[in-house]
Order: structure tokens, then sequence, then C-alpha cells
């Protein structure tokens, strides 16, 4: 008894000497390559640079799907011609992204003109765990509307993927900047 009593002692001196520190966070290394674009080279009512590490896959109604194979994600495009439903178009693109409110952490909206080419959108960045990270919308205001929706192809970890999600919002910035409507 007087062994154990003295064994159990010694264990409580021994472990009481340094205090735990908690260890510094920890972030994923990952290396991505540098982008580097060409134009969409299918027959669209629209136009915009894409990235070299995508590949496209041509769907009904002139929508598309921009895969990123290696990131299991996508960017899925749908367009809409305008005809007196400009409002409609905004409230449905909008109530899509509020949809998202109850995974979302935070939304945050970023304005886009180019007077030049008459492309008017906005730009909404979606943090938490919800399906879709980032999505745009972009219009002329008289004939064009257009959709993109960025999604990946596994339980959304926003955590785990926000590399991801920044790399290819990157991208969906680059789609929108260089986008010109073909009349």
């Amino acid at each position: 008894m007087r062994r154990m009593m003295l064994l159990f002692i010694m264990a409580i001196l021994v472990s009481c000497g340094d205090e735990s520190i908690p260890k510094p966070k920890a972030y994923l290394s990952l290396d991505y390559p540098v982008q580097e674009y060409n134009i969409l080279g299918i027959e669209r009512p629209y136009v915009f640079e894409i990235g070299q590490n995508t590949s496209i896959k041509e769907l009904p109604k002139k929508w598309l799907k921009v895969m990123y194979p290696e990131l299991k994600a996508s960017v899925d495009i749908t367009y809409r011609p305008v005809n007196n439903n400009l409002r409609e178009l905004f409230i449905e693109a909008e109530k899509l992204v509020l949809e998202h409110t109850v995974k979302a952490d935070n939304i945050s909206w970023r304005d886009f003109s180019n007077t030049e080419h008459k492309v008017y959108g906005k730009l909404c960045h979606i943090e938490g765990n919800a399906a879709s990270q980032v999505q745009f919308h972009a219009t002329d205001s008289a004939r064009h509307f257009i959709k993109g929706s960025l999604f990946f192809y596994a339980k959304p970890n926003y955590d785990s993927i926000y590399p991801a999600v920044e790399y290819i919002k990157k991208d969906m910035v680059r789609m929108m900047e260089s986008m010109k409507w073909k009349d």
C-alpha cells in the first residue's frame, strides 16, 4: 500500500511540470497551378474567358457547365433572355442566394459594371457550409441575363474547401470581367 501511495505521489509530481500550451492552427498547403485563360469556344449568346484546366459540358437552353475535374467542382451557367422580365430574373437570382442563409455564416455582395461591353451584375460570396459558395449574375439590362453558381460534388465543409473556393472564385471574377454579349 505504501508503495502504491509513493508511486501515485511520484506520478503527480512528474506530471505537474510544464504547462500545456495549445498548438498553433495549421493550414493546408495546397498548390494550385497558375491559371491561364482561353475564350469560351462554343456557340452561345455570350462569351467569356475560362481557365485552361477546365472542361465544358454543353447543356440545353444555351446553358453550360464549366467543370473542374481535379477539384470535383463546377460552375453552372444558366442563360435566360430578357423579355420584360428583368425584375423577376433579379429576384429569382437573389432568392437562390438567400436560400443559403440557413447554412451560411456570412453573405457578401460585390457590384460589377463594365459599361464598354454593357455587362452589369453582382458577385456573391457565401461563407459557411452552404451548397454553393460563390454565385454571380450579369445582364445587359435589355436582352441577356446569365447566372453562374459554384458547386462541389461533396458534402460542403467550408474549412476544407476554402482554398478551392478562392481559386475558382478568381475564375468566376474573370468570367464576369471578360464577358461580352453576341448581338
